[in-house]
């Protein structure tokens, strides 16, 4: 379908004109254009003329505030999204796909396809855009943090005060929409995204909202499948230094959080990562448990308060000095999140919970001397002091004597000690996610009393005959009456809280039960919110006698979004939390189911089992009886079976014989018959050869009696050629010959010259020699004339004598060589001479 078509049936459908096509068969022809793009050699173009098309008819038909015209596009945008490119869609994303995000009454398969496109364009990283999908996945994460509603910003919730109920809905749609996308997107592409949060996590004030995405993001039940992306990317490095170093509380309780919940899923799917990094998260527990209150940091206080204030961080100071961090790291601390509210301590419980299930033996051993066991596995503190001065060992025993005494004594600790427990197996290797999520909340005396409490009152109901969907015998209340909780009074200074109540309602919202809100304002919100205050916020009066109502108002405000925080946190990990126990609860009951008809079953397995043997007794009579009668059938079988194998035999190889005369005979036709046609064929191109040969040889006779004479010529031409080849290769191995003797003959004379310098230097020797000699002989004769013989006469002329031989044959040795190199010289010359004639004798043919 061409291009301009298809833009005229998308204005006739925007339009509304009589001769619009239907919504289904026009966007039946949309998929047909798909198909033709598809299988076009170049659909660039196709698309490129389309969108152009499509942007001008945008532009001129559309009216922004119909939501009929804006699900038509994104339906066609959706089923052109197999062939758009991603810069085609992002084009899209400011007209088109951004207010459809925003709106909160359009249709739900709408912004599904807003959604998809968005998502597919995200994961089109191959088509060349590599670099402009890495910028439009950072804007949205950007518009997240920084467009969506902030829960940690002050500004924000002011705004959110003030806009309409319908505003509220589309900036909540907003927020929800891009959420759901970024986590969608995670699913598939969990290393870009987790990329794209640790680029961001180094501003300090985008931490909060993003560990509150991480939170939703964990959540998804597609998580599991990128947890060992996750525990090996960076951001988990940027997590663990965030609960060093941070000071928010509520930061490091959004961070808890997320930790609790990644610990069971990284215990099953990226276990070999668990190990490596456990020092660090003792030391993260050992930072929680030496966390204090710390008092409001906003100056804009009255000043009863302000004193009171001052005081309590000069306590703070002396007794938790602040830790600077390493500059190394490179990291900016983030301070507090809500400066006009007080600051309380997070809480390790269920952190802490999680790490004694897993590695108890290591906990433990942690919390006897936390510097050490840090020391020992080589963690670097990241402050500027050791572990030693960091951490506060008395407070870390406190809070572990009451944290221990609240947990069950771990099995595990009897059998494996700390080094064990690191080198072994662990011992949920097969184990699932809600398993160790139940088991690890059991060694908690609280629950685990919670658990035995109804897994007794329900063992006393059904021994009294109560089913299971009773109440209890110990809480007699009428069935479908509710129960009210009882307000509480702020208007005095001191408040009494039931225990019993504070339980009810905890248990009450944690419930799947519906749960009735009767009255919506409660009391303590007038204790923030006096009349004076309430005309504030709506008016904002800049007057220097409302800085006391402002600084009541910026309280509220902050202590409203710190508790919202902290309640959507604590939400979502009791929603992540209950789903978990729903699987490991709905695994119980089969385990139970299971073992309750295993009894019946085995039973009347027995049952049938004697049965059965009965039944085989009779069966195996019967057998024999049968094989018997079986056995003589068998062998008149095989005799009637034999003879007509054979009578069979003998017809096939009948048949057999007749059908391949039948074959040899149609063979020999059809070749008789081709071997006829090939004959015909040949017998007349012989002919038309014969016929050109003829020809030919009447126009080439001249030609071939002149050949005969060419042939003559060139055989003579040949001979001499060969006879040349011959004398000229006898010249090139007289040649070589020639220059064998050259380098024969420079070898002799520079022997010859050797052995001349040889003899010379044997001459100079001889005649040294004897002049020695003589020497020696005159001062011998001296010596006996001159000295008085001191020696007996027949001594000496023995010594002399033995010179004298030695000398002799010295000389004679030397004589000898002397007459062997002469010999030899001689031989040389004659060999050089008789060289030389050779060399002078020698002629050929270039000579």
């Amino acid at each position: 379908m061409p291009d301009s078509l298809l833009a005229g049936q998308v204005r006739s459908v925007l339009e509304g004109a009589p001769d619009a096509l239907p919504i289904s068969e026009f966007l039946g022809n949309v998929d047909e254009f798909v198909l033709e793009c598809s299988s076009s050699p170049e659909p660039e173009v196709l698309l490129f003329h389309l969108e152009e098309e499509f942007q001008k008819i945008f532009h001129e038909v559309t009216d922004y505030s119909s939501l009929y015209q804006t699900e038509i596009f994104l339906a066609i945008l959706y089923h052109l999204d197999p062939v758009l490119p991603s810069i085609s869609v992002i084009s899209w994303f400011d007209l088109l796909l951004r207010p459809a995000l925003r709106e909160p009454k359009l249709p739900t398969i709408a912004v599904t396809h807003a959604k998809e496109l968005i998502i597919g364009a995200l994961q089109k990283t191959q088509s060349g855009y590599s670099e402009m999908v890495g910028d439009f996945r950072r804007r949205l994460l950007e518009l997240y943090l920084l467009d969506a509603f902030n829960e940690s910003s002050g500004d924000d919730a002011v705004e959110w005060a003030e806009i309409g109920e319908e505003e509220r809905e589309k900036r909540t749609r907003w927020k929800v929409n891009l959420e759901d996308i970024l986590v969608k997107y995670g699913s598939e592409q969990p290393e870009d995204l987790l990329t794209e949060v640790d680029h961001h996590f180094a501003t300090p004030s985008s931490r909060l909202q993003l560990l509150m995405f991480l939170n939703a993001y964990t959540s998804s039940p597609s998580f599991p499948d990128c947890a060992s992306i996750f525990a090996q990317h960076p951001i988990m490095q940027q997590l663990i230094y965030s609960l060093y170093l941070d000071y928010s509380s509520t930061v490091c309780t959004a961070g808890m959080t997320l930790m609790v919940k990644l610990l069971p899923v990284f215990a099953i799917h990226a276990a070999t990562t668990l190990k490596p990094i456990l020092p660090k998260l003792l030391a993260i527990l050992a930072r929680i448990m030496c966390w204090r209150e710390r008092p409001p940091s906003d100056p804009q206080l009255p000043e009863e308060e302000a004193a009171g204030v001052d005081f309590d961080r000069e306590i703070l100071k002396e007794t938790s000095p602040i830790l600077h961090i390493r500059s190394d790291l490179e990291w900016e601390r983030l301070e507090m999140t809500f400066n006009t509210t007080i600051s309380f301590p997070p809480s390790p419980r269920p952190y802490f919970t999680t790490l004694y299930y897993l590695y108890p033996s290591n906990v433990l051993k942690f919390l006897r001397n936390p510097a050490q066991y840090l020391d020992d596995a080589s963690v670097r503190s990241p402050y500027t002091v050791a572990w030693a001065e960091a951490l506060e060992e008395d407070e870390i025993r406190r809070r572990s004597e009451n944290l221990l005494r609240e947990h069950c004594c771990h099995p595990l600790l009897i059998w494996r000690d700390s080094v064990a427990e690191l080198l072994q197996p662990e011992f949920w290797v097969r184990y699932d996610i809600s398993r160790i999520v139940s088991e690890a909340a059991m060694l908690d005396i609280r629950n685990l009393a919670s658990g035995l409490r109804e897994k007794y009152s329900h063992a006393r109901t059904t021994e009294k005959g109560v089913t299971q969907g009773d109440l209890p015998i110990d809480r007699p209340i009428k069935a479908g009456s509710p129960r009210y909780i009882p307000l509480i009074d702020f208007s005095s200074e001191r408040v009494v809280l039931s225990l019993q109540d504070m339980i009810q309602a905890s248990v009450a919202l944690k419930s799947d039960i519906d749960v009735e809100v009767v009255k919506t304002t409660s009391q303590w919100s007038q204790h923030f919110f006096t009349a004076e205050t309430s005309e504030l916020i709506r008016t904002r009066p800049s007057s220097p006698t409302s800085e006391q109502n402002q600084t009541h108002v910026a309280q509220a405000i902050s202590r409203l979004q710190r508790d919202r925080l902290l309640l959507l946190n604590e939400l979502n990990f009791e929603l992540w939390l209950s789903r978990e126990n729903a699987k490991h609860i709905a695994r119980l009951y089969q385990d139970r189911i299971l073992m309750k008809t295993a009894e019946t079953e085995r039973q009347g397995l027995y049952n049938k089992l004697r049965k059965y043997r009965a039944q085989v007794i009779s069966l195996e009579k019967e057998l024999q009886e049968h094989k018997r009668l079986a056995s003589s059938a068998k062998n008149k079988y095989v005799d009637w079976n034999a003879e007509l194998q054979k009578k069979l035999k003998e017809l096939r190889d009948e048949k057999k014989n007749w059908v391949s005369e039948e074959a040899t005979l149609r063979r020999a036709e059809k070749e008789t018959q081709a071997r006829f046609a090939a004959q015909g064929k040949l017998l007349g191109e012989a002919t038309n050869k014969v016929f050109q040969l003829q020809t030919q040889k009447k126009e080439n006779q001249h030609k071939i009696d002149r050949l005969k004479d060419y042939e003559q010529q060139i055989e003579q031409h040949v001979k001499i050629q060969r006879l040349w080849d011959e004398d000229f290769h006898k010249f090139n191995e007289r040649g070589q010959e020639a220059e064998i003797m050259k380098s024969q003959y420079r070898q002799m004379e520079i022997r010859l010259e050797s052995l001349e310098r040889t003899q010379a230097e044997m001459d100079d020797n001889a005649r040294v020699y004897r002049r020695k000699i003589m020497t020696l002989e005159a001062q011998l004769v001296e010596e006996r004339r001159i000295s008085t013989p001191r020696h007996s006469p027949a001594l000496e002329i023995t010594n002399f004598a033995s010179e004298k031989a030695a000398l002799l044959s010295a000389n004679k040795k030397a004589k000898d060589e002397n007459s062997k190199l002469k010999d030899e010289v001689e031989e040389l010359r004659e060999m050089v001479e008789l060289l030389k004639g050779k060399c002078s004798g020698q002629k050929g043919i270039i000579y």
